[in-house]
């Protein structure tokens, strides 16, 4: 018995095996173009995602000596936000608009001024965001009325591939969460949204929990695939709420980090609740409740930069020497601090302009502070979406980091000593995908719930207990980190404008 976990990546797509037990029997990658056609534009082909999946399934069951009638589920994951639209025959009208597309400011102010914020709020739980697929299809209906006549249905894009393998137009909440379509707190399509759109409801898929079973592989991908026709297709989950599963996220206590080359903080709820201000996302969880989440555009990234184009002589062990110079340095970084917006931010400040800095660089740092300071910065950045979760009440008893950061363990116990909260490696490392497998195993009954599969299949590893000394001095350094940004926000405008 095996599952298949299937996660859409912005530029790749990765499938898993994983056994009845939780093992990970192999994974393959597929890699697919990403295009650029303007500015602050990002757009793919669905067919290209289509044909990267179905290759990758018939070569991992090959490779792994599985045959399709032992494959007993399948989950979904991926990229969240992006935009597919079809016409009555089922055709792709346009390539898919991306989450990391920027074309849609304009909408997103229109969206926000013609229904006011807390209107959103209410109907939504979220604000308007370039990223988020209400503002792409409004987009289209001012820039190609004629493709926007002709839509018949919207889908996400894991759902495209949903529908390849089992022609049914059907999605999940945790995705839907993030269309700006949809009502996070009754967890259905929001009438008031999809009527200021003027979009019928009919162009939205059918919309279930993400363990439900939504359809099952069709005949025609099987043969493309290799797969067992009648073979069932889970709900699944948006890239960030199957990691959560597949990192164990999902009772109120747990909290997960992301340490990728972005930030995600990531908070399961038992009931839902929505921060005033909407600096957090408020989606609905894999396991049939809700969950918060901030989201910082830069992370590891930072430190990639910092290594591969600041320092990129040091050769391949450049991370290994800058780490190893940076665990010598005092927390704190001799008083250095680094703002880490070298893309803009997105949560708590939602700012394009936002710059990457040092702040109280002098003569006396060395290249080891300032690597020190990089970590530091970031891990102050992600404590600005704990201190959101803070103020609504949600317990945090534990954080499990995942990531390319997560290697580090430098970086887990600075996280530890800024958080105040115990930091635990897990044993699964395959993130979505894994989660997206484990949603399957519930989906056909194999566990009873998404917390039992996850209480059998996922352990912890390692621990960082926070160092009180550490903490103290930490948080007198982001009592001052925090109204940096404040300071400085007109001057980052300002030099956009040069």
């Amino acid at each position: 018995m095996a599952f298949l976990g299937i996660d859409l990546g912005t530029s790749s797509v990765k499938i898993i095996i994983m056994d009845k037990d939780g093992k990970v029997l192999g994974s393959v990658s597929k890699d697919y173009p990403i295009y650029y056609p303007r500015q602050n534009w990002a757009e793919q082909n669905p067919e290209d995602w289509w044909q990267s999946t179905s290759e990758g399934i018939k070569e991992i069951l090959s490779k792994m000596g599985v045959k399709g009638e032992d494959v007993k589920g399948i989950g979904l994951s991926g990229q969240m936000h992006g935009s597919v639209v079809m016409d009555k025959d089922n055709n792709v009208l346009m390539p898919a608009i991306l989450w990391c597309d920027q074309r849609t400011a304009g909408e997103c102010d229109y969206i926000t001024r013609k229904l006011n914020q807390a209107n959103l709020t209410k109907y939504t739980g979220n604000k308007a965001l370039p990223g988020f697929t209400a503002p792409k299809i409004l987009w289209i209906k001012n820039h190609n009325p004629g493709i926007f006549e002709r839509i018949t249905h919207v889908l996400l894009p894991k759902d495209y591939i949903r529908f390849k393998l089992t022609g049914e137009f059907a999605t999940e909440v945790s995705d839907a969460s993030g269309t700006l379509m949809f009502d996070v707190e009754k967890r259905t399509w929001s009438k008031e949204m999809l009527e200021f759109l003027e979009l019928p409801e009919e162009a939205l898929p059918r919309c279930f929990e993400s363990y439900e079973i939504t359809g099952k592989v069709n005949s025609k991908a099987a043969e493309e695939t290799g797969l067992k026709p009648g073979t069932p297709v889970v709900g699944g989950g948006g890239d960030q709420a199957a990691g959560a599963v597949g990192t164990g996220a999902v009772k109120s206590g747990i909290m997960s980090v992301a340490l990728g080359t972005s930030g995600v903080v990531f908070a399961g709820q038992d009931a839902y609740s929505v921060d005033e201000h909407n600096r957090l996302h408020s989606f609905c969880h894999a396991n049939g409740k809700w969950h918060v989440m901030g989201v910082m555009l830069s992370a590891a990234s930072c430190l990639k930069w910092w290594v591969e184009d600041v320092n990129k002589g040091l050769g391949e062990k450049g991370f290994d020497i800058l780490l190893d110079e940076a665990d010598k340095v005092d927390s704190g970084s001799h008083g250095l601090i680094f703002l880490p917006y070298l893309m803009g931010e997105r949560t708590p400040y939602s700012d394009p302009d936002a710059r990457g800095c040092f702040i109280g660089l002098n003569i006396t740092h060395d290249r080891g502070a300032m690597t020190r300071s990089i970590i530091e910065g970031v891990s102050f950045g992600l404590r600005d979406s704990l201190e959101i979760i803070k103020d609504l009440k949600i317990p945090i008893d534990e954080v499990r980091v995942t990531g390319g950061g997560a290697k580090s363990k430098l970086w887990r116990q600075v996280l530890a000593d800024i958080f105040g909260a115990k930091v635990n490696m897990i044993n699964a490392t395959e993130g979505p995908a894994y989660g997206a497998a484990i949603l399957a195993a519930v989906g056909i009954g194999e566990y009873g719930s998404v917390e039992d599969a996850c209480d059998e299949l996922i352990k912890v590893t390692d621990s960082m207990e926070p160092l009180a000394e550490n903490s103290r001095k930490y948080e007198e350094m982001y009592q001052i980190y925090k109204g940096l940004y404040l300071t400085l926000k007109d001057t980052f405008n300002k030099l956009t404008g040069i």
